[in-house]
């Protein structure tokens, strides 16, 4: 009779933490760029207005706003990815939270943040 895995071996969880660390380094990259952007789209006035609000001060202020809501939610990415880690080093990486059970490797793989199996997922639907 097999028992049911409980947890990762330390292998299995080396694979998860390269995984993590490169989506932390790739996002943190994308987080900086994005602070860039917003620094360039502050800075980006020019000289020439009569005091009329123009149609592209709309449309920066729009691009501005949506910068700023794309670098809050890979802040937010980072910060999940982050905790993940904490989640290995504690061992309780891969283990759903509402179900107890091992969440499966290809759905870590796709997200590697995720606190519930498929099945969690799909009850709460």
């Amino acid at each position: 009779m097999a028992t049911e895995q409980l947890r990762y071996s330390p292998s299995e969880l080396k694979e998860f933490e390269e995984l993590l660390e490169k989506k932390i380094n790739s996002s943190k990259s994308e987080l900086e760029h994005l602070k860039n952007s917003i620094l360039k789209s502050q800075s980006g006035h020019d000289g020439n207005h009569n005091g009329a609000k123009t149609l592209e001060d709309g449309a920066a202020a729009f691009e501005k706003e949506q910068l700023n809501q794309l670098a809050a939610r890979t802040r937010k990415y980072i910060e999940q990815l982050e905790r993940a880690m904490v989640r290995i080093k504690n061992g309780t990486y891969g283990i759903c939270v509402d179900t107890g059970k091992l969440i499966s490797k290809d759905r870590l793989r796709a997200v590697p943040h995720t606190l519930h199996s498929i099945e969690a997922k799909m009850n709460k639907a």
